[in-house]
């Protein structure tokens, strides 16, 4: 059985160090028996216009940059395409988005198994740099590094476990030195001493060091030239022309070398650079600092047996080890000029350097890095297929992050929970609000019944008492406090009014003791007049959640029975106005919190047996599924411009707290049902936060503890408020609840088989 592959990389003729890397990767890996030959390249364009290069006939895809719905077509295309394993090349320049994060859109769409090759690991990687690289690796069956430094990176910056690494050398030209090198017989190698820089040409290159050096260089070795061959590196031309070549040249023109400095102003193939390592007696990487990972040039340099001077970067100290060449300090043009002119003037160990490096690179000439790359392929295929056949939970615990309240305790004083933070900072400018105490109470209520936690219990009786202090006499509820304790509002919205009573119900029902349920129902009940005076559809389902709870403590109520069927009404009534044709919902548009209004009616039901309730809620919810669930993961409808009915849905802002009402409404209409679709869809809506949404980054943070407050088109929005963490947390714990539910089911089936055996 032969592997057909995929391979995803920016392509030739795009002159660009990873295509280059990638054709000769594809070629090396493709002469191989057990590669199909329908094998294809994916690949990544810098223009919008689809005729900029002239692919060859391997190229079957073309993914425009910065065009998102590109990635979704590749994947699909990828797909349907019945390859075997995709190869990706990651730079982070070369997919569109911040940092390339487009390049996530597309591997959570590959249902293939896929491996990775890292060109860049950074040391200190921004935010979105080191969640990207994450996310790959999540995502990858293996990540491949050129560099043993790199490994260190990943295993200790970016928590990527060391078995998802693998570590395979860059590729080098499988070619001998020419007899009749033409190159040596013209200018400017003829009758010179060269030195050799070659690659895409940028400030960042250091060349100016080796420029310095010269005049010395020259003193001793009068017939020394230098040859620059490449290109200005396409970015730079795009922004300042040339201006980097021209001040090298007034470099050497000020130091009197200017007829010992040579550019050749071209882009080479593999074969015509092999001459020119060949022919050269020294090359030079005088790049500027250590932050070089992996170096394609330093490999060619080392493949083709040249004599190698660097300055100490990464990937030259692991590449030059054991006397393969050698390393002189940053910016150091004295150093450079006197190894130089030690080599020059010692034949026999420039020799020693030039056939140290040709010895070690027949290691790494691409028909051995080829086969190293299908055993990680055949690995990846096998592991995929295994993954497969097994029969997995609903709910992979693994995936998981540990609960932790480190970043609630940092937004909670002796006042409350703090409404925003700047990052993981709380912001105590803006105050408090009701409705974020409220859910911190249902979160802190939830987290001790779930784990007992002692730390959570200590927080209870601040939320509770911030709502206490809020109720007015009449028994309706303030929103907003201050930092310093004033009230900033005379009555606030009906939804926070609606998220407190549910927040009270929750705590009549599940009270740690008789105190704090005696407590929260003085609260709940001084607030029930209220009740007839909600007009908001959102205001009334919190309200009707609430009430759901605590008949579930006082079912023998009457009086609240009968206010809780009033309360159903509205919701009715709105779902009747406004259902027609395929719009199956309770207003005209969706906008926030949405998953609310069908929960409420589930909760109608599970209290009421109202038969119409149950089926308005089930029937919307199916609605809404279809709207935000059908791409394999949660889109919610995005807070710039909802979702009006005949329109396009807004994409983003997308916020946590409706990703929080979507796990909610999909446990209790899985407690009312028993269907399992809405369990994996409580899972699926719940993994919004872990990274399986549009942008394919998560939400939760793994250092702060906390959540991002929103999904933007950008990424996410860093600030990590008391909203979103709570969203976050409260799904964490309704996961769970979930959890014991299916094992539960798990431990039924498995007797029942086990029953089933003992009968036969």
């Amino acid at each position: 059985m032969t592997m057909k592959i995929a391979y995803i990389s920016t392509s030739l003729p795009n002159e660009c160090g990873i295509a280059t890397f990638n054709a000769n990767l594809a070629l090396a890996i493709n002469q191989h028996e057990a590669i199909s030959k329908d094998s294809f390249v994916v690949a990544l364009s810098d223009s919008e216009n689809l005729d900029t290069y002239q692919y060859p006939n391997d190229v079957k895809y073309i993914i425009r940059q910065s065009n998102q719905k590109d990635y979704l077509r590749a994947a699909d295309y990828i797909n349907t395409s019945q390859v075997d394993a995709c190869i990706i090349e990651h730079e982070f320049g070369i997919y569109g988005g911040e940092s390339g994060l487009y390049l996530l859109t597309l591997m959570a769409r590959i249902n293939k198994p896929i491996v990775t090759i890292l060109h860049t690991v950074l040391k200190q990687p921004t935010y979105i740099q080191q969640t990207i690289i994450q996310q790959i690796a999540k995502r990858s069956s293996k990540i491949v590094v050129m560099s043993q430094k790199a490994i260190g990176f990943l295993t200790s910056i970016y928590q990527v476990q060391k078995d998802k690494i693998q570590y395979i050398e860059h590729g080098v030209p499988d070619l001998e030195p020419s007899a009749d090198n033409p190159i040596k017989k013209a200018y400017p190698f003829k009758d010179s001493k060269v030195l050799l820089t070659f690659g895409l040409i940028s400030r960042g290159k250091g060349l100016e060091t080796v420029v310095e050096a010269l005049p010395e260089i020259v003193r001793q070795n009068p017939d020394v030239k230098y040859v620059v061959l490449g290109n200005t590196h396409p970015g730079v031309v795009k922004n300042a022309g040339e201006e980097y070549r021209d001040s090298l040249k007034r470099l050497a023109k000020k130091l009197n070398v200017e007829d010992h400095l040579v550019f050749v102003n071209k882009f080479v193939g593999e074969q015509e650079l092999h001459h020119y390592l060949s022919a050269a007696d020294i090359y030079i990487t005088p790049y500027l600092n250590e932050a070089q990972i992996t170096s394609g040039t330093l490999s060619y340099a080392i493949g083709a047996g040249a004599a190698v001077i660097s300055t100490p970067y990464w990937h030259a100290q692991e590449l030059l080890a054991q006397n393969r060449g050698l390393l002189f300090d940053f910016k150091d043009h004295e150093q450079l000029a006197k190894l130089t002119n030690e080599l020059l003037t010692q034949p026999k160990k420039l020799r020693e350097l030039k056939y140290n490096a040709y010895q070690y690179g027949l290691s790494l000439r691409w028909p051995s890095i080829g086969k190293n790359y299908i055993t990680v392929l055949e690995k990846a295929i096998l592991e995929k297929e295994k993954s497969n056949l097994s029969i997995k939970n609903i709910i992979d615990v693994d995936s998981i992050p540990t609960f932790n309240l480190s970043h609630i305790r940092r937004l909670t004083d002796d006042t409350g929970i703090v409404q925003h933070a700047k990052y993981g900072i709380p912001n105590l400018k803006e105050g408090y609000c009701l409705d974020d105490n409220a859910r911190a109470l249902i979160m802190a209520l939830m987290a001790f019944e779930q784990y007992k936690s002692k730390e959570a219990l200590d927080l209870l009786p601040i939320y509770l008492s911030y709502i206490q202090y809020m109720q007015k006499d009449d028994g309706n509820f303030r929103n907003f406090l201050s930092f310093n304790r004033n009230y900033l509002d005379e009555v606030g919205s009906e939804d926070s009014f609606g998220r407190t009573i549910w927040s009270l119900g929750y705590l009549i029902n599940f009270a740690p003791n008789n105190s704090y349920k005696e407590f929260a129902t003085e609260l709940f009940l001084k607030s029930v007049p209220h009740f007839t005076h909600l007009e908001h559809l959102r205001g009334v389902a919190n309200t009707m959640i609430g009430i759901n709870h605590y008949l579930k403590a006082n079912p023998y109520d009457g009086y609240i029975v009968e206010e809780f069927n009033k309360l159903a009404a509205p919701l009715v009534n709105a779902y009747k106005s406004n259902k027609e044709g395929d719009w199956h919902w309770f207003e005209q548009k969706l906008t926030y919190d949405n998953a609310i209004l069908p929960l409420a009616l589930l909760c109608h039901y599970e209290i009421s047996g109202d038969e119409q309730s149950l089926n308005i809620a089930l029937e919307a919810l199916t609605f809404l599924t279809d709207k935000t669930l059908t791409f394999g993961f949660l889109n919610p409808v995005g807070n710039d411009g909802w979702l009006e009915k005949n329109k396009p849905m807004a994409q983003y802002d997308q916020q946590a707290i409706e990703t929080m009402a979507m796990v909610l409404v999909y446990f209790k209409a899985y407690e009312v049902t028993k269907e399992e679709g809405y369990m994996r869809n409580l899972y699926q809506s719940y993994q919004w936060f872990l990274g399986e949404n549009s942008l394919n980054l998560p939400l939760y943070d793994h250092e702060t503890k906390g959540c991002a407050d929103g999904l933007q088109n950008y990424g996410v929005n860093r600030n990590q408020g008391a909203e979103s963490t709570l969203a976050y947390l409260i799904s964490h714990l309704v996961v769970f609840k979930a959890l014991e539910i299916e094992y539960r089911y798990l431990a039924d089936d498995n007797k029942l088989k086990a029953d089933m055996v003992e009968e036969k």
